[in-house]
């Protein structure tokens, strides 16, 4: 059974192991610098310092996921932007784990008083495209060549979805 849930400070090394995954294995992360546990213990701590929230996707014990929303843009104009993030252990891929955190994330946005999530996605990443715009995301640009990773130059895709009516 797949429980969400708030991050606790246990979850660190599950949730590390899958964002150094994502950094060594994907173009989902544009940094080539594997990180410590020292700085996900300072992200976390920086999240919920802000008031944004850190879930899991607890399955039957195992961390199969995390996902995330922060900032979009930090000056103050921009306090009602958030920027989703969604990680998911390669075991757990294609189960609809990660439509159930994207789903939360937003309900949790919503009840922040958010005004609209973005999502900017390495443009080759279909999946979390396709993901992103069953929850009503509409693709609202690309910005080409702004990333490089694995010796390529790396497109965004910048996906739009408005929180209030």
């Amino acid at each position: 059974m797949t429980l969400l849930r708030h991050a606790e400070d246990a979850d660190l090394d599950a949730i590390l192991a899958i964002h150094n995954d994502a950094i060594a294995h994907s173009r989902a992360i544009w940094t080539d610098a594997l990180v410590d546990r020292r700085e996900r213990e300072e992200w976390l701590a920086s999240r919920r310092e802000a008031g944004h929230p850190v879930i899991v996707a607890d399955v039957d014990g195992t961390i199969a996921g995390y996902a995330s929303y922060g900032p979009w843009r930090h000056k103050s104009g921009y306090r009602y932007t958030v920027e989703d993030s969604i990680y998911l252990d390669g075991e757990f891929r294609g189960q609809g784990i990660g439509a159930r955190l994207l789903g939360e994330l937003i309900a949790l946005a919503r009840a922040a008083g958010m005004r609209v999530m973005i999502a900017d996605i390495e443009s080759g990443n279909t999946a979390s495209i396709r993901l992103h715009e069953r929850f009503g995301f509409t693709h609202v640009g690309t910005l080409r060549h702004v990333g490089t990773k694995f010796d390529a130059r790396l497109d965004l895709a910048i996906l739009q979805l408005p929180l209030d009516d």
